[in-house]
């Protein structure tokens, strides 16, 4: 459906899969330029059940979220996985909370997260070719330079 007439939008996607540390995470991240900036949408299963902070450690969940750097999803050291898709997308030198990359948290339902929303940071083709990382913990969005989200549970190159 085309909502602006005269508009043709871009679009791209990223496949997520779960490494190592929770290979049940699969889902689709979905980018359509609309006039303003992208809408993003989410639909994401196998998330770990979220667990509170116990004991000076953070928080299971919800899940930090953002656009890295490379479109690389190597697993490679199995205990810290996708380090090869490199920090927060960040073309701005922004500080953390405001970089471009950086999403909403993903709130599991049983495992499942469905989310949209709109960002005014990036186009389509701004983004295409880098990665989208789901992390195990919340992101508080003030930590520098990555909000303390944690190791990285899934990866989706963005094509």
């Amino acid at each position: 459906m085309n909502w602006w007439p005269g508009y043709n939008p871009q679009f791209a996607t990223a496949l997520i899969h779960g490494g190592p540390l929770a290979p049940q995470i699969t889902g689709v991240v979905n980018f359509t330029d609309i006039p303003g900036g992208t809408w993003v949408s989410v639909d994401v299963v196998g998330l770990p059940p979220y667990q509170p902070a116990q004991n000076s450690k953070p928080p299971i969940g919800p899940h930090g979220f953002h656009i890295h750097e490379f479109g690389n999803c190597e697993v490679g050291n199995p205990e810290t996985p996708f380090l090869a898709a490199g920090e927060h997308w960040n073309p701005t030198n922004q500080p953390h909370g405001n970089h471009a990359g950086d999403f909403p948290v993903l709130f599991s339902n049983s495992g499942r997260t469905i989310m949209s929303f709109f960002t005014n940071k990036f186009n389509v083709k701004q983004v295409i070719g880098r990665s989208v990382i789901i992390h195990q913990n919340p992101d508080d969005y003030r930590t520098q330079p990555a909000g303390a989200s944690g190791k990285r549970l899934a990866c989706g190159v963005i094509t």
